[in-house]
């Protein structure tokens, strides 16, 4: 064998071990499919935080029929940017524009209910919902969250009885939790000043807070030591801006069904990518749901360059760009489709 054929087989040889390679790893990064649980169809909330706080009310608002509950964590009215980034930021985080008028907002509704695009005035009326809001949020002014509170009070049959409205002094933008040794103090953010991974040392259980008031006093029940948060592929609900993989949390004894389910949507700066696993295991929902034999689904958004920070659409960014009106928040949206598909996937029987 001539010196330059020895060193074509050489270079064979290293491409073909370097494809096995390739092939070997992407084997190995094969996810499991989102498993069929027949969840209690009837039994099912949603809960987000700032992007993942509007993608909520969005989703309640377009299939109310489908969720007994939401709670919305430091954002602000249904639909505010009305398929506009300029919208999004000057009259929906801060309030430069003035702020958000419910009336325009409202008619919004009422043509999107005329057009079958989102739910009926009557199922919206039967939700329960939790508006959460820090004094102290520099993101997203809390005064926001007041106009949110006066937006869904004016949807629900009995405000006072299917309402809870809370503000925190001292908080600002992010996800209260109680910082305990379970939690490293690697992973959260200061009560006030928030950033980093959102999670904020506030020392309180506003998951708790959340899941108790939508849906009711409940005695707690012995922790299980067995339930199994799963990271499966999202790539058969492929929507524009979701990320490869979302997890869900399937306490000890929910793989036979009925069991309830929450879907918890993160905030901007919150996917996997951005801040690993720190949400879906810190949250304070996992301890909740363990106790109350909960499902929780927690999808990912992903990065990109229309949306650099990996927010859910709540502004129109994943519909197509001719779109006067991006239909991002109702029953037509891609994100909205996506998240419906995997709650339905999780109310199928397992023997399905």
């Amino acid at each position: 064998m001539s010196r330059s054929e020895g060193k074509r087989s050489k270079t064979s040889s290293l491409l073909v071990a370097g494809l096995l390679l390739t092939f070997g790893a992407q084997a190995d990064e094969r996810l499991p499919e989102l498993p069929r649980l027949g969840i209690a169809a009837e039994d099912v909330s949603v809960i987000g935080l700032s992007s993942g706080g509007y993608m909520a009310t969005q989703l309640a608002v377009a299939w109310p029929e489908r969720f007994t509950g939401v709670a919305v964590l430091a954002a602000g009215p249904w639909s505010c940017a009305q398929g506009g980034l300029g919208q999004a930021l000057g009259q929906c985080m801060a309030t430069r524009r003035g702020p958000p008028d419910l009336a325009s907002l409202d008619l919004r509704l009422r043509d999107y209910q005329a057009r079958g695009l989102v739910g009926e005035a009557d199922a919206l009326a039967e939700l329960r919902a939790f508006v959460w809001h820090g004094e102290e949020d520099s993101v997203v002014d809390p005064a926001l969250g007041t106009a949110l509170a006066d937006q869904i009070a004016g949807w629900l049959a009995n405000p006072d009885e299917q309402l809870r409205i809370v503000r925190s002094p001292g908080v600002g933008h992010g996800w209260p939790v109680q910082a305990d040794e379970q939690v490293p103090p690697s992973q959260l953010a200061q009560c006030r000043l928030g950033g980093g991974t959102h999670l904020l040392a506030c020392d309180m259980d506003i998951a708790g807070e959340a899941l108790s008031w939508l849906h009711g006093s409940q005695a707690p029940q012995p922790q299980s030591n067995a339930s199994e948060l799963l990271r499966f592929d999202q790539g058969p609900f492929a929507a524009r801006g979701l990320g490869k993989a979302g997890y869900v949390l399937i306490p000890d004894g929910c793989e036979s069904g009925d069991c309830g389910l929450t879907v918890a949507l993160h905030g901007c700066g919150m996917t996997e990518d951005q801040i690993d696993r720190a949400f879906v295991q810190y949250s304070g929902l996992n301890e909740w749901a363990e106790a109350h034999q909960r499902v929780v689904l927690y999808p990912q958004a992903t990065t990109s360059l229309a949306n650099p920070q990996g927010c859910w659409d709540w502004w129109g960014f994943t519909e197509s760009t001719w779109q006067l009106d991006p239909l991002h928040d109702t029953r037509e949206g891609v994100q909205i489709k996506a998240l419906m598909a995997m709650i339905e996937r999780l109310e199928q029987k397992p023997e399905d």
